[in-house]
This record gives structure tokens, C-alpha cells and sequence, in this order.
């Protein structure tokens, strides 16, 4: 019953925190949430932009959409309206107010999508390759690490496993990828499951 009280209190001590206002969007530039696009993926990276300058420590901000199995050309196309202007001016607004060494920006899904278009012009589940986006936090932008064949369906050079990029990750914000924590329970649990190196072209 205790524990129960307090999961209450901390709720009720953040329904009266001063920094709700970090949600009112009504308090930035129409310009600006011009840039970042009304899409709610837009407004939501604005948003995560407000939390993170409010001591907020992790973001996510989902874009729904990308099982592609049919129309595969017609809802990218879509989804890139959304995602493009919004990743961009997330950078460049974080970069303006000095914000962007300090803060990682992970851009991913779980997997890839299949080079071959299926009977209803989508594109099927892929494991085999795919890609993610880091920016910010001290990394080495602009480049490219890897590629795969001349079809996109194998990587052919400088394969990443995601102990690599969960590694590369822990390094960007200083962490210790090799570090195990103990649960409450008394169950050991690493940072990184397996044993990564992280990415010397992109930190270190």
C-alpha cells in the first residue's frame, strides 16, 4: 500500500509541477511550428524539443505507418511529408539554441523492408538489412558507415549488429555499454545484451 501511495503522489506532485507549460505549444513562433509540420509527428518532435530544454532525460516520438505490405511508394511518399521537414528542423532547432551536443538523436525502426515490391506493390518484412540515424551528442555526422549489395538485400561491407549500435549509443551519452545492473528482483541485466563495440568512425 505504501508503494501504491507513492506511484499516487508523484502523479498528483507532476498534475501541479510548474513545467507542464513544457506542453503548451501555443508559446512557440508560428514560424516554427511551420518548419516542424502539422503533422502530429512534427508537432511531437517540437513537443520532445520543449521537454528535453524542461530536464525531461528520454523522448520517444513515434511515426506510425511504415508495414508497407501494400502501396508501398504512395504511404512513403506520405510519411516522408511528415518525417522529413520534422527530423531536419529538429536538428537545426536543437543545433540554434546550443542543444544538439548534449542530446542524441536516434532515428530507427526494428527492420528493413524487402528490395523486392510483393503482388500488392508493398514491400515485405527484411531483416537481413536496414538502416538507423544518429545525430547530435558528439557524433560524427555526415557519413555513411556500411552498404549493402547493388539491390539492397545483403550487407556487403562493414555489417553493424545492434550490440554494436546499442554500444555505439552507450559511448555517445557516456555510458558504460559493458556494465550489468541488478533488478529490485536480483535479476542481472547488462546495458548493451551482448558483448558491442561501438563505432570508431562515429564516436571515441
Amino acid at each position: 500500500m505504501d508503494e501504491r501511495q507513492e506511484v499516487y503522489r508523484k502523479a498528483v506532485k507532476l498534475m501541479h509541477t510548474s513545467k507542464l507549460k513544457a506542453f503548451d505549444l501555443s508559446e512557440e513562433p508560428e514560424s516554427l511550428k511551420k518548419a516542424y509540420g502539422p503533422s502530429p509527428f512534427g508537432q511531437g518532435c517540437l513537443l520532445a524539443r520543449r521537454l528535453v530544454e524542461n530536464g525531461v532525460k528520454c523522448v520517444e516520438v513515434t511515426l506510425d505507418g511504415w508495414d508497407t505490405h501494400k502501396d508501398n511508394f504512395g504511404r512513403t511518399t506520405q510519411l516522408m511529408g511528415a518525417l522529413d521537414p520534422a527530423m531536419a528542423t529538429l536538428v537545426a532547432d536543437l543545433k540554434a539554441r546550443k542543444m544538439l551536443d548534449s542530446t542524441l538523436i536516434i532515428w530507427m525502426g526494428e527492420f528493413g523492408r524487402t528490395p523486392k515490391i510483393n503482388g500488392d506493390e508493398g514491400r515485405d518484412h527484411h531483416p537481413g538489412a536496414w538502416s538507423a540515424v544518429l545525430a547530435g551528442c558528439g557524433i560524427r555526422g555526415g557519413q555513411v558507415v556500411g552498404a549493402t549489395d547493388a539491390v539492397g538485400d545483403k550487407v556487403v561491407d562493414s555489417p553493424v549488429s545492434v550490440p554494436d549500435l546499442y554500444a555505439t549509443i552507450a559511448a555517445a551519452l557516456g555510458l558504460d555499454g559493458a556494465k550489468t545492473f541488478i533488478s529490485p528482483s536480483g535479476r542481472p541485466i547488462k546495458l548493451v545484451d551482448k558483448v558491442g563495440m561501438p563505432l570508431k568512425q562515429l564516436v571515441g
